[in-house]
């Protein structure tokens, strides 16, 4: 199901209802762009801790926005063994309801191919739902406060110019109680219209009327005067700011609700969350850990859970969250066939007919559906098969505890973040040195270069002529300290730490 800004008011209660009645919630979302120029110079790197990634990360995250975002609810019918699933498709917008302009960036790359998949750029710009976080609220509610003129700075000016003109035309041989109506004013232009209107005239009333109209109503002070202070009034503060506040509404309910989030690869998704919806992303990673955990303390990322099913099991190799899907939906997952029903809701049932990859919905419910079939497969060896019919979900979170708050880091120091606890380092292959001979002025990257046609290893200075080779493959390790063995210029070993700590050798000389 497809909401975008005109419908999200008018959804709301009914979203809030399936959030309290879900097992758990998956989300996925689409992004502007992924990683900022200068981020992807210095490329995604095995020597990144989980702190220098996160601070690499939050440069992308502070340039982009989400531009669509997935929500998968999963509530249990009937008996434990039987999903419901209710998925949505938000179209997203920075809020401009009284707030300094937004400033975003578009990735080319990244436009091509979300286009590629069928994304509408229209729905994203004009059907836009407003969202703020709590800095940019308290901007916009100490503005209502003072009856800021600012409160109209993101209007466009041609839209706020032919309101007040046609407002001033008609007012002068207007008789009191006489009304008109303004068009084409929806959301924030609706709020940003009446509150002008109301400032710049004092004898005038407005309220909204739906369907993007607003009307004004000519009238005496005192008249003025009693309305303002109504219970009334469409204009009031707290109405204004869950206008504004927009799908930052159903994060709160979200927060509140405490369900195990669920995501694949899903730090990015987490690093938006905050961003966009909470606070701007600190400084500092150990508190932005703390922050999510106090927000969702139960994460659980697909991709870590995948890892483990696909070392137990006897799968085929998936590289995508689609592959996963299709391989644990087929007959090569020997326990399917006794995996709880997941039943596609009225309103995202083409799901059941079409696939739609890169469509945040659909994704959504793929993870959905792989954190089940995931959790019933592992709960099935752990148990050597003897699984209730009816296991429940708590059942689930008990097989599942040792990868819970897990998120998976892509090629980094850590195989994870923890974020219920220390980050464990990763399991890499051993690193190799390079000692370079005869070969003067040699960089990282010429020596990257220079190993890319056999695999592929991170590169990392250690001294004048060493460099430190990292890579995530035993093979490739393998392969380079065969065919460098009796290179001329080249001399390529396994690290050692206390024979190559360029420390230790100043300590022994």
């Amino acid at each position: 199901m497809e909401v975008g800004a005109a419908d999200f008011e008018r959804c709301l209660p009914d979203l809030r209802g399936r959030v309290g009645s879900a097992a758990f919630l998956a989300l996925d979302m689409e992004f502007t762009g992924l990683h900022l120029a200068a981020t992807q110079n210095e490329g995604l790197s095995l020597f990144d801790s989980p702190a220098e990634r996160y601070l690499k990360a939050r440069q992308s995250v502070q340039r982009f926005t989400v531009a669509q975002l997935g929500g998968c609810c999963s509530e249990v019918e009937n008996h434990p063994s039987r999903y419901v699933v209710h998925s949505y498709n938000f179209f997203l917008f920075p809020s401009m309801l009284g707030l300094p302009d937004v400033e975003f960036t578009l990735s080319a790359a990244s436009v091509q191919f979300l286009s590629h998949y069928g994304f509408d750029y229209n729905k994203f710009l004009k059907d836009g739902i407003p969202y703020m976080n709590e800095v940019q609220e308290k901007i916009l509610s100490q503005r209502l406060l003072v009856g800021s003129s600012e409160v109209s700075s993101a209007l466009a000016r041609d839209v706020l110019k032919k309101a007040i003109d046609e407002v001033t035309c008609w007012i002068a041989a207007a008789e009191e109680e006489e009304t008109m109506t303004l068009q084409d004013l929806s959301g924030y232009r609706s709020f940003e219209v009446q509150l002008v209107l109301r400032k710049g005239l004092k004898n005038v009333w407005t309220q909204p009327l739906g369907d993007k109209k607003v009307m004004v109503k000519k009238v005496s002070p005192q008249q003025r005067q009693l309305l303002e202070n109504s219970p009334y009034d469409y204009c009031q503060k707290e109405l204004i700011l869950l206008s504004a506040r927009g799908f930052t509404n159903l994060f709160q309910t979200l927060v509140k609700a405490k369900k195990p989030l669920v995501g694949h690869n899903m730090l990015m998704d987490l690093m938006h969350l905050h961003d966009k919806f909470y606070r701007p992303l600190p400084e500092s990673y150990e508190e932005f850990k703390r922050n999510i955990h106090n927000l969702f303390p139960v994460l659980i990322d697909t991709k870590t859970i995948t890892k483990a099913v696909w070392k137990k099991c006897s799968l085929p190799r998936a590289c995508n969250l689609l592959e996963v899907y299709e391989v644990l939906c087929s007959n090569l997952n020997p326990e399917d066939s006794t995996c709880p029903v997941i039943a596609l809701a009225s309103d995202c049932s083409r799901y059941a007919e079409k696939k739609s990859p890169h469509e945040a919905g659909y994704d959504a419910f793929l993870c959905g559906s792989v954190l089940l079939k995931s959790a019933h497969l592992l709960l099935c060896r752990s148990t050597d098969g003897a699984v209730e019919p009816d296991a429940s979900f708590s059942q689930y979170l008990t097989v599942l505890a040792n990868h819970l708050n897990k998120v998976n880091l892509i090629r980094g120091g850590a195989s994870s973040i923890n974020f219920s606890g220390e980050d464990s380092p990763c399991e890499h292959p051993p690193a190799l040195i390079v000692h370079v001979q005869g070969w003067p002025g040699l960089n990282e990257r010429q020596i990257y270069e220079e190993f890319k046609p056999l695999c592929r290893f991170d590169v990392r200075r250690l001294s004048k002529n060493q460099f430190i080779l990292l890579s995530n493959k035993f093979d490739d390790v393998r392969l380079v300290l065969r065919e460098y063995k009796h290179h001329p210029r080249l001399r390529v070993s396994v690290r050692r730490h206390w024979r190559h700590s360029p420390s230790v050798n100043c300590v022994l000389q």
